[in-house]
């Protein structure tokens, strides 16, 4: 491994984890918002759904912003934004104000999410752009393992307007990081061409792409199963099973660990077995394990051991699933990659969020519901992807952007 790929993937990782920081660390502050501000428990969720809704929407535009200006100038813009919804965030005196700063805050924190994966696109295709994008969601992982219980330390000495300091502070070292160690991989000579009507006809073509669709529904319904358990699990650990809110955070990274440390070893299994094979036995092995629980739940097995237990192991396979689903959806798309990873992102979130309100409506504060959610999602990507694997949607391919 080179010290350029190393460099890499950690600037890119941390940049890529702003974003995510901003709602991992927030996740123990809910309840002292809601007691300061005076709002209700459905109004403090609020400032969550609207952050997933601007990413979700921004998503859609920065990507082909990066196809058409190069990469680094959506990033800096994406950072400065969101480093105003951050100190915006801080002061918000009420809670209508907090919820509008928090989309500001996702709307600048979309292309940190978006670009990044473009970026590896550029760079590489097959196992070594799988070996990178595994590499760059292992410093990715900073933001579940340590986010939470950062988060509940910050907000008992200094309350929860400080996570918003601290998460600004963030994208201003992100910016540094951006300008000092990242190049420019999309070079003006590759974006000669590049323009709305050139994004309207690239997201036409790709929601044509049957085999892209499949894959980033495959890896959208696994995120999805993961927002479904960031939504529920705190009322599930603390008020259910009684678990503290510190405990509540060791918890949370226990399964990160499980995840981000198996994405580690796509690099090595798909040079070995291939892309395709190593997607589909781990899609195979996460619904396998989340039918599982899903059974066991209904059967009236209400153990927090068993609980943690299978969804670690679940978890595993999971990083597995995203980082070999998203190289493949990408390989074909190497002129247009800032567009399909940004149509990608907003597909994904789009499931996530309508995932996260239908298991919201059922949920009662006991195990069932989520496990219902994420078993339901795991089902979904296993049949998709018996659609997925195989050869290239040729037929969709005919007439796609040139590069």
């Amino acid at each position: 491994m080179t010290a350029r790929f190393l460099r890499i993937a950690i600037v890119l990782g941390l940049i890529s984890a702003v974003g995510p920081f901003a709602i991992d660390m927030y996740l123990p502050a809910l309840p002292s918002i809601g007691s300061d501000l005076s709002a209700s428990s459905g109004a403090v969720q609020m400032t969550l759904l609207a952050f997933f809704l601007a990413v979700s929407v921004g998503q859609i535009l920065v990507g082909p912003l990066s196809d058409m200006i190069g990469r680094k100038a959506p990033l800096y813009g994406g950072l400065g934004l969101f480093a105003a919804g951050g100190v915006g965030a801080a002061l918000s005196p009420t809670i209508e104000w907090l919820i509008f700063f928090r989309f500001v805050q996702g709307f600048g924190a979309c292309a940190g999410m978006v670009v990044p994966r473009a970026i590896v696109r550029d760079l590489h295709t097959g196992p070594e752009a799988t070996r990178l994008m595994a590499l760059l969601m292992l410093v990715f992982s900073i933001s579940p393992l340590l986010a939470p219980l950062s988060g509940s330390i910050i907000i008992g000495h200094l309350g929860w307007r400080a996570i918003f300091w601290v998460v600004t502070g963030a994208a201003v070292a992100g910016i540094g990081l951006l300008a000092f160690f990242q190049a420019e991989t999309r070079p003006p000579e590759e974006r000669v061409g590049s323009g709305i009507r050139t994004a309207l006809t690239s997201y036409w073509y790709l929601l044509r792409d049957g085999r892209f669709l499949a894959l980033t529904f495959i890896s959208g319904f696994g995120i999805s199963s993961f927002f479904v358990y960031l939504s529920g699990s705190s009322f599930v650990f603390i008020d259910h099973f009684g678990l503290s809110p510190f405990q509540y955070s060791l918890a949370f990274s226990f399964n990160a660990v499980s995840f981000f440390a198996m994405a580690q070893l796509t690099g090595m299994l798909t040079e070995r077995y291939g892309l395709e094979r190593v997607m589909r036995v781990a899609v195979a092995g996460y619904m396998g394990l989340m039918v599982l629980l899903f059974v066991l739940t209904l059967a009236g097995v209400d153990s927090v051991e068993v609980l943690m237990g299978l969804l670690f192991v679940g978890y595993g396979f999971l990083g597995l699933v995203m980082p070999t689903t998203t190289v493949l959806a990408l390989d074909d798309h190497g002129p247009i990659a800032g567009a399909a990873s940004a149509l990608m992102g907003t597909l994904q979130f789009a499931v996530g969020v309508l995932a996260m309100a239908v298991v919201g409506y059922f949920s009662n504060g006991t195990v069932l519901p989520m496990v219902t959610g994420i078993a339901g999602c795991a089902f979904a990507a296993f049949l998709l992807a018996q659609f997925a694997a195989g050869r290239p949607d040729r037929a969709a391919r005919e007439g796609a952007p040139a590069e």
